[in-house]
């Protein structure tokens, strides 16, 4: 990995005192010292919508799971953690890329993107969000699709995707996933 990762520190404690925090409850959570996709799965559905949000839970544990091998340990959680909170946007954004590009091929297709949008309205309902003539997960596919794919290859790249997000306030509010933007049905 070879980077360093900031953790936020509440007022009046050191970095060393918050990440021995950190470890504390994440061994308490995963005594084993790492983290299944079945426990991620149980802790995050259980701190959201409950079954609605596993689909995007994986999605997530696949993403914090840098080196591939099927659990996350505290380094990979930690260093992502700090990085959601402290992080540059364009930091940010090379870690939602990450969730977004499924197969790991460099570039985010149609489909990535509808199945992250429709995981994501998946919650949205369970949690009974609502917002005035919201977009469907197709259609917010497709509208991101025409703003950000400005080669028209049918896919999204790393520099499109980075590019887009941070010059489009729209765009940047549909990547960051968040179920208040979003519903599953226009209301009629």
């Amino acid at each position: 990995m070879g980077q360093s990762a900031s953790l936020p520190c509440r007022r009046g404690t050191s970095y060393v005192t918050e990440l021995y925090e950190w470890f504390r409850m994440f061994m308490k959570e995963c005594p084993s010292g790492l983290i299944t996709l079945h426990e991620f799965r149980r802790h995050f559905c259980n701190g959201t919508v409950g079954k609605e949000s596993a689909e995007y839970a994986e999605q997530i544990f696949r993403t914090l799971d840098n080196n591939g091998d099927g659990v996350v340990d505290f380094r990979e959680y930690v260093t992502a953690i700090s990085m959601l909170i402290e992080g540059t946007p364009v930091e940010k954004l090379r870690w939602s890329f990450k969730l977004y590009d499924k197969d790991k091929d460099g570039a985010i297709s149609r489909g990535e993107m509808l199945e992250i949008m429709q995981a994501v309205y998946k919650m949205s309902v369970a949690a009974s969000f609502t917002k005035p003539n919201p977009l469907t997960a197709e259609e917010c596919t497709s509208r991101i699709f025409i703003r950000l794919d400005k080669d028209n290859n049918a896919v999204i790249s790393l520099e499109e995707f980075i590019e887009g997000a941070l010059h489009d306030d729209w765009i940047r509010e549909m990547l960051e996933c968040d179920p208040n933007t979003v519903n599953v049905e226009r209301p009629t």
